[in-house]
């Protein structure tokens, strides 16, 4: 069956919902008629978010402000989903650090594996076993290019998004006759718009402005992949030859040259 028509007693979950694709994704979520529980730990931002959405779509929108890098929350959230219709779930939410891991806030880094990794797999957990039950749902589980490579000074989140990227379609071969979607975006880097000279971050003045990609465009493409079933999404420039290098380049030598340009991201 795949991804179900919107009904009044189903949601659609989108994690990390307070920006970027997140926001994006619900906001596209929404503008095709699903109700929505937002998730996000900003939820002042999840509350104007949801009061939009309401007043342009009709829908309705439940804000969840939650920590995912918080275990008991996660636990929490993940119990009540388990006992809701979750026709749609965006594994969206996510952190990046880079730098040296040595050099990196132990903390940090491990929240990093706790967001990125350990909410995805326990919020899957929750919404497959009724997902399969029904025959009917998708999953989209957002990886990155980044987790097709090891990249040097992005040592956490390159492997938390390389399990994103193998877990997405080892689930996929699980679930594709039972009637569920599940759909890997793997993008480069994304943004709302070109920053001013002043607020421009380290990210934005090292990537050259024709391998972004617009986060609306990205929430389109991906939520459009979901419905046809595909494998994967990989938009922009960046992402697709980050791809392809990952798959077939010596990583000898591919390591130390992204590890370089990752190093600066850092500084």
């Amino acid at each position: 069956m795949g991804i179900p028509q919107p009904s009044p007693q189903a949601r659609a979950v989108v994690t990390g919902a307070s920006s970027g694709i997140g926001m994006a994704l619900a906001r596209e979520v929404a503008a095709r008629g699903h109700s929505l529980i937002v998730v996000a730990r900003r939820g002042e931002i999840l509350e104007e978010l949801s009061a939009q959405l309401r007043e342009q779509h009709g829908v309705a929108v439940e804000v969840r402000a939650v920590d995912l890098s918080d275990p008991t929350a996660t636990t929490v959230l993940c119990a009540e989903l388990a006992g809701r219709e979750v026709s749609i779930l965006a594994n969206n939410a996510g952190i990046a650090t880079f730098g040296r891991l040595v050099d990196l806030d132990p903390e940090y880094e491990r929240a990093q594996v706790r967001l990125n990794v350990n909410a995805v797999h326990d919020l899957t957990l929750a919404v497959l076993p009724q997902m399969v039950e029904r025959g009917a749902g998708g999953i989209l589980m957002v990886g990155s290019a980044a987790g097709n490579m090891p990249i040097p000074n992005n040592a956490t989140y390159a492997a938390s998004k390389a399990f994103v990227n193998t877990f997405s379609e080892s689930l996929r071969g699980e679930v594709a006759d039972h009637g569920v979607h599940v759909t890997l975006l793997a993008p480069g880097p994304v943004r709302d718009e070109t920053p001013t000279a002043d607020a421009a971050t380290n990210v934005d003045a090292n990537v050259p402005g024709f391998l972004w990609h617009n986060t609306d465009k990205v929430a389109k493409m991906s939520l459009d992949a979901l419905a046809r079933n595909k494998m994967r999404v990989v938009p922009g420039v960046l992402s697709k030859a980050m791809s392809v290098a990952g798959g077939y380049s010596p990583r000898k030598i591919t390591a130390p040259i992204v590890g370089n340009f990752y190093r600066k991201l850092g500084d």
